[in-house]
């Protein structure tokens, strides 16, 4: 029970020491809180036994009236007669305020600047009526309605653009062949705007939909060749067909995009593999040059052949025309190709004749070594 008073007695200290203060003047409460209840009583009836204003300080004002607050003051200095204009600023001459002249001033700029418009060579400009597409103007000085009744967006469709698949710094980009092979591929689409009023309402994300297209085609195009194809001569093949099949894609969707062309930057085997299919390349390449060395080879052999008949049948129509002295011509040529190697005696039929080994001794004496000079001083 004595518990329950105290916890009384403090909810009525609480309330008669709020910024409103206690309903009545010197009503005390049982125990001890009586003389501080008493005190606040006394300041209450300072106010003529009402609330306390809270926005005015405590002991302000003379007895029996109330000082006006800080707030009201405030309001007393901006709105009284003596001072300036529409919060504080400065009046003109006659006495009127600046405000009227700022808004018209912020209404003009405010025309300007949303109402002209300029539209470069390579640009369009889009024209949306409360959201809705209007007009598309061509490049000069063009004007609209103010916004936000008419909207003006400006489209460069002059520019080419590029996107890379996949983005920098992500992982392999696995496409499956048609031999059922693996091939990592990197590559680009440059493409261009050539309807600006499809490629703004028609697309909600224009280059989302350009990269789903692209890898679409891609692996459309890769899975009609082999690993080899895809990684070697057949590259051009597969970046036409991609380029074609994203066109009529594109076209289908009304995107307003024109694809400007498609560039394999990077085909590969995947990283798991990728030394082996090096070693299987190289070997390949060397391979290739042992063929291209041998076709050669047999190129030249070909072409002597073909030499050596064609001057045979040259010798075979002498022939027909003069066969004794084609014969004979043919004898001495033959025996001077063979004689002119070796060492030759001739002897006259019906007698000896002496003959000097001129081939020979020639021959001994280039073979006997030359004895070296004496050296100076000494004897000899």
């Amino acid at each position: 029970m004595t518990r329950l008073t105290g916890w009384f007695s403090n909810i009525l200290t609480m309330a008669n020491n709020s910024p409103w203060g206690g309903g009545s003047g010197g009503s005390g409460t049982p125990g001890d809180s009586g003389s501080g209840t008493g005190s606040n009583g006394g300041d209450n009836g300072s106010n003529g036994g009402g609330p306390r204003n809270p926005w005015q300080p405590a002991g302000a004002g003379p007895a029996g009236g109330r000082k006006p607050s800080n707030i009201e003051e405030l309001f007393k200095r901006r709105g009284g007669s003596g001072g300036g204009g529409f919060g504080g600023l400065p009046r003109r001459p006659n006495g009127k305020s600046y405000v009227p002249i700022a808004i018209g001033l912020v209404l003009v700029l405010w025309l300007l600047l949303t109402s002209i418009h300029r539209v470069g060579p390579q640009e369009r400009g889009v024209v949306s009526f409360l959201g809705s597409y209007s007009r598309t103007l061509e490049p000069g000085i063009a004007m609209t309605l103010p916004s936000p009744m008419e909207s003006f967006q400006v489209v460069d469709v002059q520019n080419i653009r590029t996107i890379d698949i996949p983005a920098a710094g992500t992982q392999e980009n696995l496409i499956l062949t048609g031999d059922q092979n693996l091939v990592d591929l990197a590559y680009s689409v440059r493409w261009t705007i050539n309807d600006p009023t499809l490629y703004l309402f028609q697309l909600a994300d224009p280059e989302a939909t350009i990269r789903e297209a692209a890898e679409a085609a891609m692996r459309a195009s890769v899975a009609e060749v082999t690993l080899d194809d895809a990684i070697g001569p057949g590259r051009i093949e597969v970046e036409q067909k991609v380029e074609q099949r994203m066109k009529e894609l594109l076209d289908s969707y009304r995107s307003g995009i024109q694809v400007q062309g498609v560039a394999i930057k990077k085909a590969d085997p995947p990283e798991a593999v990728n030394e082996a299919f090096k070693a299987v390349s190289a070997a390949q390449q060397e391979a290739q040059t042992f063929l291209n060395e041998a076709r050669a080879y047999a190129q030249q052999l070909t072409a002597a052949a073909q030499g050596e008949a064609a001057a045979f049948d040259k010798v075979y129509e002498e022939y027909r025309m003069a066969p004794d002295v084609t014969r004979r011509r043919m004898y001495y040529e033959t025996m001077e190709r063979v004689l002119s190697k070796l060492d030759k005696t001739i002897i006259e039929p019906g007698n000896v004749t002496p003959y000097l080994p001129l081939p020979e001794l020639r021959k001994r004496a280039q073979a006997t070594p030359t004895p070296p000079a004496p050296a100076a001083g000494e004897a000899r």
